[in-house]
């Protein structure tokens, strides 16, 4: 079984050069070999040369590039199979990320404001009281109606009274969103993706803690500003995990400045486009929202 060829991007750029430098080298001997014949050596070289074929008949044949055509055609190919051998095990390697779980150590505590859930709306207001008028003393003769006689015989038409339907009564109120729960601590707590296929549940978290920073510090960039003003520190994030292990609500905590909380916040904004979520918290065997704080340090290097 043969292994796998692997050829770093150092080691392409080295024979990229040789196999230039190989080729100049070739046309600079041809050059120069047949450029060292005078005319006076190739007329004593041509003299009792007998011609026997078409094929011989070249005025100074030892000057005729054409016969190594074959030898020059096969190092071409040579040279392109080398290329494609090469270009085909160009191996790139990921730079390795040195993590410390140390580094999600809070220097100093930091109050944790879980979020609150939505509370019942409060009663209405009671009604204003009534506002007693003072009713004057003036009396008021109202006109007489006039007597209309209600004796009822066999000539008086009775009319059955019109019954109106009554209204349809209003739609109840729509019921108020409900949101769930959000836990800071709980039985399982979430962890980052890719440690799910370990055995104890301490090995998961060391290693999601560990992939975690690696992702962190891998797509971090230090701002601009703090790197020129050596601004160094750990900035505090904020996040809930959700039923499903998106993240959401991504809040800065604590901030050294120069925008340092900021591109910590991009990164943690950006795990919801890798390909696997974060594996959800659970709490009595179910997935709940879960709290999580997270300290992201700056340190300049050198």
């Amino acid at each position: 079984m043969f292994k796998e060829l692997e050829v770093s991007s150092n080691g392409v750029s080295l024979i990229f050069v040789l196999l230039v430098l190989l080729t100049i080298g070739l046309i600079v001997f041809f050059r120069r070999r047949y450029k060292g014949y005078t005319p006076d050596q190739l007329s004593q070289a041509n003299k009792g040369v007998k011609i026997t074929s078409l094929s011989e008949r070249t005025k100074f044949p030892e000057v005729d590039v054409f016969k190594i055509s074959g030898s020059f055609f096969n190092y071409g190919l040579m040279v392109a199979v080398a290329f494609s051998l090469v270009a085909m095990s160009w191996t790139t390697y990921e730079q390795k990320i040195e993590v410390d779980l140390n580094d999600l150590v809070l220097e100093d505590e930091v109050e944790v404001e879980i979020p609150r859930t939505a509370e019942p709306p409060p009663p209405p207001p009671p009604p204003p009281p009534p506002v007693i008028q003072e009713v004057p003393d003036t009396e008021i003769v109202e006109d007489q109606p006039e007597f209309q006689s209600q004796d009822i015989t066999e000539e008086t038409v009775v009319e059955a009274p019109v019954q109106k339907a009554a209204p349809p009564p209003p739609p109840p109120p729509p019921p108020a969103p409900v949101e769930e729960e959000i836990f800071k601590v709980v039985e399982q707590m979430p962890r980052f993706p890719g440690c799910e296929d370990l055995g104890t549940d301490k090995e998961k978290d060391d290693c999601a803690k560990k992939k975690m920073l690696e992702y962190i510090y891998k797509n971090l960039k230090y701002p601009a500003i703090a790197r020129e003003n050596g601004i160094e520190g750990q900035v505090v994030l904020q996040f809930v995990v959700d039923k499903d292990g998106s993240v959401t609500d991504a809040k800065i905590v604590r901030d050294i400045g120069a925008g340092c909380g900021e591109a910590a916040q991009l990164v943690v904004e950006g795990m919801n486009k890798m390909s696997t979520k974060w594996t959800p918290g659970k709490q009595r065997g179910r997935p709940v929202r879960v709290l999580y704080t997270l300290p992201v340090k700056f340190k300049l290097e050198g």
